[in-house]
């Protein structure tokens, strides 16, 4: 049952540790998501609320990862992405 195993042996996390940073982050997606839906609504709210929490979370999960457990392929526009996801505790009206 490797393929139960071999995204968490690439990331150097135990299955708790890896499904708890993976959990945080969902929720800090959900929570910016639903922070960009209170936007699209009334545009003088949370208005870098959604690009400050993609640039965190990308800032996390690419470029602070340590590089042993760091997998990158190649997006459609040739560049190096990382797949893998980090928790984040800030909520949606922190500041930019």
């Amino acid at each position: 049952m490797s393929f139960l195993t071999d995204h968490l042996d690439e990331v150097g996390e135990s299955y708790w540790k890896h499904m708890l940073k993976a959990a945080g982050f969902a929720m800090a997606m959900l929570v910016g998501g639903v922070a960009c839906l209170v936007h699209a609504v009334l545009p003088f709210l949370f208005v870098r609320t959604g690009s400050t929490r993609v640039r965190h979370l990308h800032e996390v999960m690419v470029e602070n990862r340590p590089a042993s457990g760091r997998r990158a392929s190649d997006d459609s526009s040739g560049h190096a992405v990382d797949d893998e996801a980090a928790g984040i505790a800030a909520g949606p009206g922190s500041p930019a």
